[in-house]
This record gives structure tokens, C-alpha cells and sequence, in this order.
């Protein structure tokens, strides 16, 4: 048992988990803080396997919390790279319209783009897309210079650092997994698998966990987290001169993902994807890796299954795709018609939480919300990376508002 007894503990050391416990360390010097992470380093699930973009803002309706933390947790991060030395580079991005079809969608989200205040973007013609991806095919596109690339694992150890740099008596633990939370009138005991924390408040950051432990602390939450892994791959060095930088499709607005694309990473890879098929394991990024627990809740879910239901196609394609290299080159060579087999070879692969309701919506925008000396951060999926540092003060301003802290 640690017997300091915290003003607040963070459940979750993800880049949301780091970015709040910076503002809120930041905006208060004297508030004892603990951060709790089940795994041996931060950012070791969302976070560190995401495709490393820093997003414009582009693609979220305007007025949703997507848009508007995104825009502004975008120019903040990039701030706080540049002050603290983490790997980025604004580049810049096409997305690119192959087919004439794609046209009205293409506009809609460059309308998006100028009603969140997105920067510079423009419409570009088939020449213009040359201009910045020689080897890209393409009959219109946006370019967004805004858009960037950055290590968000360092990102996120970055804002622990500075938060620990503020109060020596806040603390992180690693290697600790939050299986239950005991609620007192004085404070809360947060029960992890080797020891227990007694906090006043409490601020989940839970991500792919999110639901169960919002369940554990007795929220009454109808929707449920489902897991969809996201399969890389990578250009060999003898293929990389053909990506600059970002290039991404325009997104087909009946599915929730936004497409594979191709990133030039901050160490100089360039990865292509990903694709988006059901996991079996919320945690799991091998393509046969299952979790019966996972597997159960998800598969007993109605919300899933009509997830499913709606997006036949589209699924069935994702998995097709996900076991087969040549179908995966195919999808990329709508957008880089040179490709060849041997210009890929297999990456790795990230998993995505997506809080999807009953009738099988995916919930699309953030959603945070309180609960008893609680704050839960229900749903956080992309960009909440980019959006992260602008979560964190929305957080903080919800803590500041209902837990009286001085």
C-alpha cells in the first residue's frame, strides 16, 4: 500500500494519459499526482503503433470536439516538439481523388477543412499532385501543408518528464494494472495487480480499456469498447524515392476508417496502410492472436454484430486484404500504379478502440465525461494523438470544475 493519499491518480499512460497529467501538473504546482501504466513504458499500445501523423483537422465535422481539438492540439504539439527536441517534421499531405466518383466527397471535406480554420489547404489538379508526389496517379486533390509526421512515443515521455520536473511528490508507476477501484468518502483506493493508491479524484485514460474500467468504477455504460487491428506495410529502400512525404486517398464516407495511405516516418521508413480488420484480442497485433475474454465480450455484443452487418463489404475486403499481399499491393497501386511486389514487404500493425453503440454506430466524436470523483475518457480515437495536448486541457478544465482543486 503507498499510503500518500494523491489529489488525483491518471489511470492510463498513453499520449491522453500523458498530455492531462502535464496540464494538470502544469496548471497546478502543488497537486500531488500519480500516473498508473499496466505496461514497462508509456505509449506502449494506441500510441506508440499509430501511423505517427499529425493531423490538420481535415476530415471532422465542424463545432465536434474532433475538429476543434484537433486544430488546436495540433499547433500546440507542434510547439511543444519544437521546445522539447521530439522528432517532427510538418511536411505537408496529399489526398488524392482517383476516380471522378470521389469528386463530391473530396470537396465536401475541403469544405470541412476551411470551416475548421485548417491552414493553406487548397485544391489541386492531376499536374499540381505531381508537383509534390512525382509517382502519384490522381484526377484532383487537396494539399494540406499543415499536416505532419512525429515520434508520439517520445512526445508522450516527454510530457511525463515535464510533469515530473514540476512536483516532486507526484510519481508514475509502471508494470501496474488497475483491476478494481474501492470508493471511500475521503479519498479513493485504486487497487492495482501488486499494489494500492489512495487518490481524492480519479482521471481514466484507459483507451482499448476504457469500458471495463469505467464499468469498475461504477459507470453505467450501455456501449462497448471493440478492437480493429490495422496491418502495415512497408516500402523497400529500392521503392522509397517514391513517397515524399504524406499521400492519402480521399476516404469513403460509408466506412468509419479513413483509408490506407502512405507516411514517411520521422526515422525514414515509409509505411503503407493500414487496412482494418475485427481483432480477436483487444491487444493483440499478430493476425491470429485471440483472448477468449476479448473474444467473448465482443462477439456477445449485438452493437458488433451490427457493426458488422452494415459494413459487409467493406469487411470481408479488409480481411481479404489483411491475409493477402496481393491485394494489399492493389490498394496501393490505386494510388502508385508503379508498385511492384517487390516494393513492399510486411510492417507492423497497431489496434484501435472504437466505443461502439448498441446499433453498431462507432461513436465517432470524443466523449469524456464525469462521474462521482471520477473523469472517464470514454472515447479517444484518432487524432486524439494530435488533438492530445488540447484533450488534456479539457480535462483539466473538467477537473478544475468538479473536484475543487487547489
Amino acid at each position: 500500500m503507498d499510503n500518500q493519499v494523491y489529489d488525483v491518480a491518471i489511470i492510463g499512460g498513453g499520449i491522453v494519459g500523458a498530455a492531462t497529467f502535464y496540464k494538470l501538473q502544469k496548471r497546478n504546482p502543488n497537486l500531488k499526482i500519480i500516473l498508473i501504466e499496466k505496461e514497462n513504458r508509456f505509449a506502449d499500445h494506441q500510441t506508440g503503433n499509430n501511423s505517427g501523423v499529425i493531423h490538420s483537422g481535415l476530415y471532422y465535422t465542424p463545432g465536434s470536439l474532433k475538429a476543434k481539438n484537433c486544430v488546436a492540439g495540433r499547433k500546440e504539439l507542434v510547439k511543444f516538439a519544437q521546445e522539447n527536441n521530439v522528432p517532427h517534421d510538418v511536411c505537408g499531405k496529399v489526398v488524392v481523388a482517383t476516380k471522378k466518383e470521389e469528386l463530391p466527397f473530396m470537396d465536401k471535406i475541403f469544405n470541412n477543412g476551411i470551416e475548421n480554420g485548417i491552414e493553406g489547404i487548397e485544391k489541386i489538379d492531376s499536374k499540381q499532385i505531381k508537383e509534390h508526389e512525382p509517382h502519384v496517379e490522381g484526377v484532383a486533390g487537396i494539399w494540406v501543408p499543415v499536416t505532419g509526421i512525429i515520434d508520439y512515443r517520445r512526445a508522450t515521455e516527454k510530457m511525463v518528464e515535464n510533469a515530473e520536473g514540476i512536483n516532486s511528490d507526484s510519481k508514475t508507476i509502471l508494470g501496474e494494472e488497475v483491476i478494481a477501484v474501492e470508493k471511500g468518502e475521503e479519498y479513493n483506493t485504486v487497487v492495482g495487480s501488486a499494489h494500492k493508491y489512495k487518490a481524492k479524484h480519479l482521471v481514466f485514460c484507459a483507451g482499448l480499456q476504457a469500458d471495463r474500467l469505467a464499468r469498475k468504477d461504477g459507470v453505467d455504460l450501455k456501449e462497448q469498447v471493440v478492437g480493429f487491428r490495422g496491418d502495415y506495410y512497408e516500402l523497400t529502400d529500392q521503392a522509397k524515392y517514391k513517397v515524399k512525404n504524406l499521400i492519402y486517398p480521399v476516404p469513403n464516407p460509408d466506412f468509419p476508417f479513413l483509408g490506407v495511405h502512405f507516411t514517411r516516418m520521422t526515422d525514414g521508413e515509409i509505411e503503407c496502410g493500414p487496412n482494418a480488420v475485427f481483432t480477436f484480442k483487444r491487444e493483440g497485433y499478430g493476425k491470429t492472436d485471440f483472448n477468449m475474454k476479448d473474444t467473448f465480450d465482443a462477439l456477445t455484443y449485438g452493437g458488433t454484430w451490427k457493426l458488422f452487418f452494415n459494413n459487409m463489404k467493406f469487411g470481408i475486403n479488409e480481411y481479404r486484404r489483411a491475409f493477402s499481399k496481393k491485394l494489399f499491393l492493389k490498394t496501393l497501386q490505386g494510388l502508385i500504379p508503379s508498385l511492384t511486389m517487390d516494393d513492399i514487404r510486411p510492417g507492423r500493425s497497431g489496434v484501435r478502440a472504437l466505443l461502439l453503440g448498441t446499433d453498431g454506430d462507432t461513436r465517432d466524436d470524443f466523449r469524456i465525461e464525469y462521474h462521482g470523483h471520477s473523469i472517464h475518457v470514454l472515447n479517444a480515437p484518432s487524432p486524439a494523438a494530435t488533438a492530445s495536448l488540447a484533450i488534456g486541457d479539457q480535462i483539466a478544465d473538467e477537473a478544475e470544475k468538479h473536484f475543487s482543486l487547489k
